[in-house]
């Protein structure tokens, strides 16, 4: 058995945890283990990222008492119990300890949650989602540092595969979720899945009816974070997974022809943007953006007999599209407005960056997008995937201009908090109004001025300007 007693100190987290787990351990007269993702990511020698911080370990004893203890130790607070599944949330500002027992599980058909009971250490190794991941490090005094390893995940490391400890029928069945983390492992390690888990995924999918949209969504993120997605999407695509999870992209792929004209397969473009944008920034969300940027190009596609294939107003039908599909998947108010966001606008740039440009079309596009407009230019220059150099040269010379003439400081900030100068209280005094839409139409008149280069933005010329439309609205 090998030991990483060097290779946890130099990690980036504090290895007094450890030797707290192991003083704990010792007082009484139990035994602990490291184990799971952190254990796998410091044997390939990666420094546990951030997805990673929380530290797994799993005890043989009485995990309670070494939860509350190992928390004194550690002067953690918050002690979180979930004792029907025998395990304990240790949480700090810097990081979350999950302790659970040593333990077996048993599920039923129709429910995630399992009966749960005491087990050895190697029949708690049995019940892990992958062999990588069901490697276990001594934190016992005697053997500190030493690898348990019974079913061979170093090896599955040094092969670059991913295969389930037991039948992987059984493995999906238990936890259907374990579907989406085996091609989330292939994108982030840059594995190979093994044909039989393969084959189970097809078989195994429609089990993702018992799964919470709260954990699917968290498994997608987490993708989205990995270094090229897309290798994640084409598994779930090629599985059969992608109708169960996100069937609008399902729809994406496919190439039609009609009278010698075809169009590109979105499907394809879509997961090409999404690698550019990994490429371009770390930004999940950015990322989530380039998924979900021609999500309605499929319900939106026609056959021009002049133009040939078009997509009028996707990007419209898919804002609104945006609003289902954050229902479904559970994402917050925020998330969801910034992917409805970008995805009016993602044209737009593009749409400058092939004829002239003028103040007006600029100042439009920075206040509409707010402080989206940075992301919006990544997202853009991820959505050229034409092969054509010339064509892609073209484009990021005209993107660098609209780039160029966005970061007049002065426009910028006047334009990201942008409204009128005159203000609805000032507009009701003067024209002897009360509060009502008709406020909201008159500044929205005024800043619409100033946007179309009409007037000037300053108070006196939006007054004037007032006076001026004032006998619209009365």
């Amino acid at each position: 058995m090998s030991n990483i007693k060097n290779l946890l100190n130099t990690s980036k987290f504090d290895f007094q945890i450890f030797q707290a787990a192991e003083k704990v351990a010792s007082d009484l007269n139990c035994k602990a283990y490291l184990i799971g993702g952190y254990v796998r990511d410091t044997i390939l020698g990666n420094p546990p990222s951030e997805e990673y911080a929380d530290i797994d370990i799993t005890v043989k004893g009485d995990f309670m008492v070494f939860s509350e203890t190992l928390a004194k130790e550690l002067n953690i607070k918050t002690i979180v119990p979930f004792e029907q599944f025998k395990t304990v949330r240790l949480v700090s500002e810097e990081y979350q300890i999950e302790i659970a027992e040593t333990r077996k599980e048993s599920y039923y058909e129709k429910s995630r949650k399992p009966d749960v009971e005491s087990a050895t250490l190697e029949e708690d190794l049995l019940r892990r989602d992958f062999t990588i991941n069901a490697i276990a490090m001594s934190l016992n005094k005697k053997d500190f540092g030493e690898i348990i390893d019974p079913l061979g995940g170093i090896k599955d490391l040094n092969k670059g595969i991913i295969i389930t400890p037991l039948d992987p029928d059984e493995t999906f069945s238990d936890d259907p979720l374990r579907m989406l983390r085996a091609v989330r492992f292939a994108a982030k390690l840059n594995f190979q899945i093994a044909t039989n888990i393969l084959d189970s995924i097809e078989r195994m999918g429609k089990r993702f009816e018992i799964i919470s949209w709260e954990r699917i969504t968290e498994e997608i993120i987490k993708t989205l974070k990995t270094d090229k997605p897309s290798i994640a999407f084409y598994v779930m695509k090629d599985t059969g997974l992608l109708k169960y999870i996100f069937p609008e992209l399902d729809v994406m792929s496919g190439i039609e022809t009609i009278d010698g004209k075809s169009h590109k397969d979105v499907f394809i473009h879509t997961l090409q943007v999404v690698d550019n944008a990994a490429e371009l920034t770390n930004k999940m969300k950015i990322r989530f953006a380039a998924l979900v940027h021609d999500i309605a190009k499929p319900p939106t596609k026609k056959f021009d007999q002049i133009k040939g294939w078009t997509y009028h107003g996707h990007e419209e039908i898919g804002r609104r599209m945006i609003r289902v599909v954050a229902k479904r998947m559970k994402l917050s108010n925020e998330l969801r407005d910034y992917l409805m966001n970008m995805t009016k606008l993602h044209l737009r740039p593009i749409a400058l960056a092939k004829k002239n440009i003028t103040d007006s079309a600029i100042r439009r596009l920075i206040v509409e997008s707010a402080e989206n407009i940075d992301d919006l230019m990544i997202l853009c220059r991820a959505d050229i995937t034409t092969k054509n150099k010339k064509k892609v040269n073209k484009y990021i010379a005209n993107f660098n201009r609209v780039e160029e003439l966005m970061q007049n400081v002065k426009l910028r900030d006047e334009l990201r908090d942008f409204q009128s100068p005159v203000d609805g209280i000032e507009i009701m005094k003067v024209l002897n109004l009360k509060a009502g839409r008709k406020i909201g139409e008159i500044k929205k008149s005024i800043e619409q001025a100033i946007l179309d280069g009409k007037i000037d933005n300053t108070y006196d010329s939006a007054f004037d300007y007032l006076m001026k439309i004032k006998n619209k609205f009365l």
